[in-house]
């Protein structure tokens, strides 16, 4: 069962698919958000074109932002669970949103900003593999703004049998593929969509500039995984610098506190014997003043 080099899951042949292809990407994201794609009337792309400094940027985070009739659309794949993904998403679709209301505009203006992340790994503790978020109270269920929609579709969770009749699970099926064979058991449903899909595919990927462009991204995401990881040792390193000095003054505030508790020890024995010495005096006290209370007075005339 030959790997794939490349898969729809690879940013740089998502992108570049796409941008090339943008009927397909129209009946994708008319899957992705269950409307019909005749229905689509304005449909537009807002960065086309891949990132000027590609070939030298170390991070770079290739999605793609479109207007889909009058509402804000950024689509993303995610592959890696960096374990921040949802924080993410929300950030990026603040940014998306509040970037569309042009300067003195009323805010009655922004438009609908719908985030779709379409993810590799498990992300929420759910059988089903799509799930939408938006805002809503959290007792009455009362939904605050349609301004906001999240969208995640968890390739992990995708159902074992391909569905020839079902679009949605055809592209993520699609997106999931990562064999020949299964491209092939795909293309072998005789879907027109998936077959456009799979000929652009094998087209773009022979092209020397897509095989560059892989190429680095390819190398900046090892760069990246190799610098957050240098960071990371960097940050355990200091923390364990605080936590050893933490705990050497722990020991030496113990090492106080156990001198004074013997220092304390001393005083209080001291004070047992001062109170047993107090104690005796006061008993020789108390049997001095019995005698001399019981004593016959000395007759003045006689001395006796």
């Amino acid at each position: 069962m030959a790997k794939l080099k490349y898969t729809f899951k690879t940013d740089t042949l998502f992108k570049v698919l796409f941008v090339q292809h943008p009927e397909l990407l129209k009946r994708l994201v008319a899957a992705l958000l269950a409307i019909e794609f005749e229905s689509i009337g304005q449909f537009g792309i807002t960065n086309p074109e891949l990132p000027s400094d590609i070939f030298g940027k170390k991070f770079c985070r290739l999605d793609i932002n479109m207007v889909v009739d009058g509402q804000r659309i950024n689509l993303e794949i995610q592959v890696r669970d960096e374990g921040d993904y949802p924080e993410r998403v929300l950030f990026h679709w603040s940014r998306l949103y509040s970037s569309a209301l042009p300067k003195g505009d009323d805010y009655l203006n922004l438009p609908r900003t719908v985030v779709i992340s379409i993810v590799n790994f498990n992300l929420f503790e759910c059988a089903e593999f799509h799930s939408e978020f938006r805002p809503f109270e959290v007792t009455r269920h009362e939904p605050l703004s349609d301004r906001m929609s999240l969208h995640f579709f968890e390739l992990k969770k995708l159902p074992e049998e391909i569905d020839s009749e079902n679009m949605l699970l055809l592209w993520l099926w699609l997106f999931s593929a990562e064999t020949e064979e299964e491209l092939r058991k795909i293309e072998a449903l005789e879907v027109p969509v998936m077959k456009q899909a799979i000929k652009a595919y094998n087209e773009i990927t022979v092209t020397p500039k897509f095989v560059e462009a892989a190429r680095v991204l390819e190398l900046a995401a090892h760069n990246e995984a190799a610098a957050l990881r240098h960071a990371r040792t960097e940050e355990r390193k200091i923390w364990e610098g605080v936590v050893a000095e933490k705990d050497a003054e722990n020991e030496r505030l113990r090492t106080e506190n156990v001198g004074k508790d013997a220092e304390n020890e001393r005083l209080r024995t001291e004070n047992v014997g001062k109170d047993a010495e107090n104690e005796h005096l006061r008993a020789q006290l108390t049997e001095l003043q019995a005698k001399l209370e019981g004593a016959t007075p000395l007759n003045p005339s006689t001395g006796k």
